[in-house]
């Protein structure tokens, strides 16, 4: 194995984690732009997403050139073909970082709605979910990827409690329904980032293992 490949295999995980980075930092700080109606911090989260956009294109192009021009196999092959599928997902988790913050926008000049669910508890779940499935890529850990695949049960458990509270409030009172809908579907999009997340851990056990367990889970 030539020492410029096992350079590039170096700056292909490096780059991978750089997006994770960014991504993660989206989360967050929407996250935040919602629950602390933060107009300016969406708008950061918004216009951040070219520059997420811009450092998956750069991972997907690197990888794609390695697989042409050394024709990896077994676990190299792997984590090329692995990390190509990471990469579209973290893409996706800043999509929806940024729709996140498209709702606080809509949110942020209107009285907060008045409803029993805690926004912040889901949202501590799915930040924990991204960052350990990113964990278990840096450190190849198939192990601590299945348990963010177990973790999954909660945030959807919560998805559906938010569903049902917001469902009440707006039947109660048709003056909540704009805002009512907004929430869920901020709800509704935290909750596809830790189905995204989930996709990653099973991309890392694939990695590891040389298993698909995508479908396959009970």
């Amino acid at each position: 194995m030539s020492q410029h490949f096992l350079k590039s295999l170096e700056e292909v995980n490096k780059s991978i984690l750089e997006v994770g980075a960014l991504v993660e930092e989206a989360i967050n700080n929407a996250i935040l732009a919602f629950v602390n109606r933060r107009p300016e911090m969406a708008r950061d989260v918004i216009a951040g997403d070219d520059e997420i956009d811009r450092r998956e294109i750069a991972v997907e192009e690197l990888c794609l050139r390695l697989l042409a021009l050394y024709q990896p196999v077994a676990q190299d092959l792997r984590f090329i073909v692995s990390v190509l599928k990471v990469n579209s997902e973290l893409e996706r988790m800043g999509d929806l970082a940024g729709d996140i913050a498209d709702r606080s926008l809509s949110l942020s000049n209107q009285e907060p709605l008045q409803v029993n669910m805690d926004m912040t508890t889901m949202a501590e779940r799915v930040r924990a979910m991204v960052r350990e499935a990113l964990d278990a890529l840096v450190r190849r850990d198939a192990s601590l990827a299945k348990r963010v695949i177990a973790e999954d049960d909660e945030v959807d458990r919560l998805n559906y409690q938010h569903r049902g509270e917001l469902i009440n409030v707006m039947h109660a009172d048709p003056s909540n329904v704009e805002r009512g809908l907004l929430t869920l579907l901020a709800s509704r999009h935290l909750e596809r980032i830790a189905d995204h997340a989930v996709n990653v851990a099973e991309d890392v056990v694939y990695m590891v293992e040389g298993s698909v367990i995508r479908h396959f889970r009970g």
